[in-house]
């Protein structure tokens, strides 16, 4: 029989991976008395200083670790980038020794209940509308896990609250067995991560893994897409059960000519005119139902919930809005890592009066073992030019040369220069990468950052004359930069 510690600490406790989630879960292990052992693949010089930190807890570090440990350990701790196949995993589990996600350890000393929100796409933007909404109907929440705090750094104070909001990706529900949110959410299951899992079955066992625990009073909030897939891997849930769908209208929340209505109980007729909102497009349009549905499940009061929703504003990185140059939008899309975030980024762009393409793509970065032909019809239907950059730019121009103009580009600044030299009035700067950032940034926050410096320092350029544009070519603004008071 495996160990229980779900009323009890083991003596001693192994950490892997010391990014966020296992730092936490360290810290928060030694202060109930564990000797803990914490562990990390890498040794760079910042996680050298997060091993002089944990010294300061009594918690012994090894940076540099790629194979098994033969420490005594009555308990391993599994930090969400730290896949189930590493031998150090495997190896432990050989020994019968448990291994839990931080998640996991975490939820299971919560004295509070919580939601869950996992998915592709909208996880962030969907945890952050259901904690506005949680807020302002009175109800004391927070936003963490995958976002934020991590449930660890939570456990202590978690009585102050009377529910908690968590994001979960689909790393941490790999090492989960007794997680059991009073709702769970899944938003969508498009492409991502394949470079982790097998295939789309795979990862989408994985993210089903959010309603296992789940009992019949506890609620399932679930796309209606999602839930087909589901179906046709025999996957169920034991929860009650809340479809929407902004395509599907037979699902209990849907959409219909921008307006989202409801066949629920209580909540019959439309809710919520997307008008009446900051966000925009379809996928946003499944978050908010999402949020919606997680609002009925929690018998939160309608107006009021709907009245926080309506006043929320895009969070960074996600279709955000960064200036306007000479009628040019600038919009930084940097969340956007797989290829379903770019193609609804893409079709919530705003088209210009005049009929054709006005966005102009930048795109490209790490390979998560993607493909990327699927975009190719709607790149024809609304892209100018595609600038590509980073370690997947070649694989990208394969997938794209056919459908739109591509050309490969050094860097993201350099992308950014380019696409205002071509850009004219209506037109859109798009960055929407398709890729994870760690080819050339530290995160996606980072590689938007970039972005949205490039285009304000070209904005200043601009505003006080550094640089003109002197002439129309074919519909592309063509722009010579002033030297040293010199053409």
């Amino acid at each position: 029989m495996k160990p229980d510690f779900i009323n009890r600490f083991p003596q001693t406790a192994l950490v892997i991976g010391l990014g966020r989630s296992g730092r936490a879960a360290a810290e928060w292990l030694a202060r109930q008395g564990v000797r803990v052992l914490a562990v990390d693949q890498a040794d760079t010089p910042q996680l050298r200083r997060v091993a002089e930190t944990l010294g300061g807890w009594g918690i012994e570090t090894r940076l540099g670790v790629t194979q098994p440990v033969d420490d005594p350990v009555e308990l391993a701790v599994l930090s969400p980038g730290v896949p189930m196949e590493q031998a150090l995993v495997r190896d432990l589990q050989r020994r019968g020794i448990p291994v839990l996600a931080e998640l996991e350890m975490g939820c299971r000393h919560l004295r509070c209940p919580y939601v869950g929100i996992t998915g592709t796409n909208g996880k962030t933007t969907t945890t952050e509308l259901v904690e506005r909404m949680l807020n302002h109907c009175g109800q004391r929440t927070v936003a963490a896990g995958n976002i934020g705090l991590p449930v660890c750094a939570l456990v202590e104070k978690s009585a102050e609250y009377d529910v908690l909001t968590l994001e979960v990706s689909s790393f941490q529900l790999e090492a989960i067995e007794q997680f059991r949110p009073r709702v769970s959410v899944l938003l969508n299951v498009t492409p991502d991560h394949l470079d982790r899992y097998a295939g789309m079955d795979d990862y989408l066992r994985a993210k089903a893994r959010i309603f296992m625990n789940q009992l019949a009073d506890d609620w399932a909030v679930i796309q209606a897409d999602a839930w087909e897939q589901m179906q046709r891997l025999g996957l169920g849930v034991t929860a009650q059960r809340i479809l929407f769908s902004a395509t599907q209208a037979a699902a209990d929340l849907w959409l219909e000519r921008g307006i989202i209505h409801s066949r629920l109980a209580g909540w019959e007729g439309p809710l919520l005119d997307m008008r009446q909102c900051r966000l925009r497009g379809v996928h946003n349009a499944e978050n908010l139902m999402a949020s919606l549905a997680t609002a009925y499940a929690l018998q939160l009061p309608k107006e009021k919930a709907l009245e926080s929703l309506k006043t929320y504003a895009p969070a960074p990185h996600r279709c955000e809005w960064v200036a306007e140059i000479n009628g040019v939008q600038y919009i930084n899309d940097s969340k956007a890592t797989n290829v379903d975030a770019v193609h609804k980024a893409i079709l919530s762009m705003p088209q210009a009066e005049r009929s054709g393409p006005n966005i102009w793509l930048i795109a490209g970065g790490k390979d998560k073992g993607l493909e990327f032909h699927e975009l190719g019809p709607v790149l024809a239907q609304r892209v100018k030019g595609a600038f590509l950059i980073g370690e997947m730019r070649h694989k990208m121009h394969a997938a794209w040369h056919l459908y739109v103009p591509c050309e490969l580009v050094a860097d993201l600044t350099e992308a950014v220069k380019l696409a205002a030299q071509r850009a004219v009035s209506g037109d859109v700067v798009l960055l929407s990468p398709a890729c994870s950032s760690f080819d050339q940034f530290r995160d996606y926050q980072h590689r938007g950052e970039v972005f949205r410096k490039a285009v304000l320092e070209l904005k200043n350029t601009i505003d006080c004359g550094c640089i003109k544009p002197v002439a129309q070519h074919n519909g592309d603004a063509v722009s010579k930069t002033k030297h040293d008071g010199q053409l």
